[in-house]
């Protein structure tokens, strides 16, 4: 997986320059059907995918924690939010709230997360392929092109899919 991870990320560098031309267009003139095929290149990648096999999201960048968040995974581990925040998180240079180590410290060694059913909104929804308005997210999924194996595939069947936009 390690070799796989290295080949994404020279992959992404290589694809960036062509994928943000790409994503500008696609923010100026999105085509009507773009949530409907997002989810459905979602969903048709994540029945070949096992995040399980990969965590590199996890072992690689942290999500940002919303109040929420902070809320319920303070609750769990019967810390005040304070104490939860001081022992886990930093504040970033946008004034978000983010983990203050990578890998995550909730990541076990076998990938498995040990605060799943209570983790944070953003490793809910990563990579954020299946949203409403995807092209709103560009800037975000050029980064996790380079770090999840599901984001670049269906960025490349994307691109597949509505050829106007890669020319």
């Amino acid at each position: 997986m390690n070799k796989q991870l290295e080949q994404l990320a020279e992959k992404a560098k290589v694809n960036h320059k062509a994928n943000k031309k790409f994503f500008a267009k696609l923010k100026k003139r999105p085509p009507k059907h773009l949530d409907a095929l997002m989810v459905e290149l979602h969903e048709d990648e994540f029945t070949r995918t096992d995040c399980l096999e990969c965590a590199n999201c996890c072992k690689t960048t942290g999500p940002l924690f919303t109040d929420k968040d902070i809320d319920r995974l303070a609750k769990l581990f019967k810390m005040k939010q304070q104490q939860f925040i001081e022992t886990y998180l930093r504040i970033d240079e946008e004034n978000d709230y983010v983990l203050q180590t990578v890998p995550c410290p909730f990541l076990g060694a076998d990938n498995y997360c040990s605060v799943y059913d209570h983790r944070p909104k953003a490793c809910r929804e990563f990579p954020h392929t299946d949203r409403k308005k995807f092209q709103q997210i560009s800037n975000l999924t050029l980064k996790n092109v380079a770090i999840c194996p599901a984001a670049y595939n269906i960025v490349e069947e994307m691109k597949k899919r509505l050829p106007n936009y890669s020319s």
